[in-house]
């Protein structure tokens, strides 16, 4: 039985939930976003929540997912998720021009990184910027796709960190002693 599945999901004041057969509609501040529903699982909209309802013990975990996805719906489109991406090493740095984030990561090129639609970034500084979405899955593919380009680095700590992320460092390896 999935005990995530039987909380059911709050709805706050200012987001308006829509239904279209097997499909939620989310309206809030924050945007727009639609998401289809599993056929193994159904749901109850009440004054002021969602209940998700499986039909047998089977859909148990696929009703925990399809909660726990209409949870991140009614967060992302009225309070939003955010990512902060922070630079790390000699050289590397970040220009923001509107939907395009121009990347210096010690190739012998700038890497351009285009944005999709409904992400928004905002430069702090040349090594760290921050990226803002409704959606929480298409915010963590961009921050996967822009670490991907540099991954840390256990040895020299150099690399793209998102949100804080923190890596074990390691010690360089010795020569072994001849004699």
């Amino acid at each position: 039985m999935s005990r995530i599945a039987k909380d059911p999901v709050i709805i706050p004041e200012s987001v308006t939930v829509t239904t279209e057969g097997n499909t939620l509609n989310f309206k809030g501040p924050k945007g727009e976003l639609s998401l289809d529903i599993h056929e193994s699982v159904s749901f109850s909209i009440d004054d002021s929540n969602i209940q998700v309802i499986w039909k047998s013990s089977d859909d148990a975990a696929m009703a925990g997912t399809m909660r726990a996805l209409i949870n991140n719906y009614v967060l992302g489109v009225s309070e939003g998720y955010s990512k902060t991406i922070t630079l790390n090493g000699v050289g590397y740095r970040a220009k923001v021009q509107g939907k395009k984030i121009e990347l210096t990561l010690g190739f012998s090129h700038p890497v351009e990184y285009v944005l999709p639609e409904n992400v928004e970034a905002k430069s702090e500084n040349q090594t760290e910027f921050s990226l803002s979405s409704n959606n929480k899955q298409v915010l963590g593919q961009v921050c996967a796709e822009i670490r991907s380009f540099r991954p840390p680095e256990p040895y020299k700590g150099k690399g793209v960190f998102v949100d804080g992320e923190h890596i074990v460092r390691k010690e360089r390896k010795k020569a072994a002693a001849v004699g």
